[in-house]
């Protein structure tokens, strides 16, 4: 059979295994539904959590909870939103009085008790497994019976996550929200062997609601976005490991010849060393496909500590 059409056929055949497996999971109140959404809880004060909390309460107009055990990082998600508000209103997008009424619909807080009355709720921790496993167990053990659960992993199986939350496993699903997420506009909605057909429907209503343009995903290592990009810039990384071009002639060309917004090694900056490692750590490890081998040099930054914008240096210096 020709390539081409073998995908449709294996998306046919993903679904049909999907809508199967969901026939045996545990369902929920078939009124479940983006009007139930009045509370959202952000599990992650980082850059990502503080994003979409941010969207979250300007354009949905949501009460939200954004929850860290690490006051510090509150303090720098404060800080981070009033610069976004400020931004905005000397722009023109919003006036002040919005961006009064946003700072009172975000609330943070070190107590992971802010998710028992919330109805919907997105964790956007460090790529780390253990971690996200961690708080899905809680998150099945003490948020509503009928909220939703979902993660913004990058690259972490969507159906192992949903089996860390024992009993509520098909309310659990990925809303990947692309960074930064108040200009990018497509959201990846991925979906585990158990997720109910209910919780994909709360999740694109929401991330509509929100101004996002979801796309559907299949639980696949790096699913749509990261599947592509990442291997991309790791062999950006390698041209510069391996001086087929320097940084500024790999940036340039990508831009200039290939119409990139952003040349890939500044974007790997932008997105942090340390998170492209884990990505490609993950395709490599999860399909054991030596093209998706982590550049050496990619590795040896992370282990200096140069991660891009975040620590001051990276590809380049900020």
């Amino acid at each position: 059979m020709h390539k081409s059409s073998f995908l449709p056929v294996a998306t046919r055949l993903s679904r049909q295994i999907t809508t199967s497996s969901l026939r045996l999971s545990r369902s929920f109140s078939s009124t479940n539904s983006i009007q139930d959404v009045n509370k959202l809880a952000v599990i992650g004060g980082g850059q990502m959590g503080l994003g979409i909390a941010y969207v979250a309460a300007s354009v949905s107009n949501l009460s939200v909870s954004i929850i860290d055990s690490s006051p510090e990082s509150l303090s720098k998600g404060s800080k981070f939103l009033d610069q976004l508000l400020n931004k905005d209103v000397k722009k023109g997008r919003i006036t002040a009085e919005k961006a009064s009424e946003v700072q009172k619909l975000i609330q943070s807080t070190t107590s992971f008790d802010a998710v028992t009355d919330s109805d919907f709720i997105i964790e956007a921790v460090p790529e780390i497994p253990s971690l996200k496993f961690d708080i899905f167990g809680r998150l099945a053990k003490e948020a509503p019976a009928h909220a939703i659960l979902s993660t913004n992993t990058s690259s972490i199986s969507i159906t192992k996550i949903a089996a860390s939350a024992k009993g509520a496993e098909s309310r659990v699903i990925s809303t990947h929200f692309m960074n930064p997420v108040p200009v990018q506009k497509g959201v990846e909605i991925i979906t585990g062997l158990q997720t109910a057909p209910e919780t994909v429907d709360a999740a694109m209503k929401l991330v509509k609601s929100m101004g996002k343009i979801p796309s559907i995903s299949a639980d696949s290592p790096g699913f749509l976005a990261n599947r592509i990009l990442i291997p991309y810039i790791n062999e950006a990384v390698i041209c510069l490991e391996t001086g087929i071009g320097t940084k500024e002639d790999i940036d340039s060309i990508m831009k200039n010849g290939c119409a990139m917004p952003m040349g890939p090694l500044a974007l790997a900056d932008f997105i942090g060393l340390d998170t492209c490692l884990a990505i490609m750590n993950v395709l490599y490890n999860d399909t054991a496909d030596s093209k998706y081998r982590p550049s050496v040099l990619l590795q040896k930054m992370v282990d200096a500590g140069w991660l891009g914008k975040k620590s001051g240096k990276g590809f380049y210096d900020y």
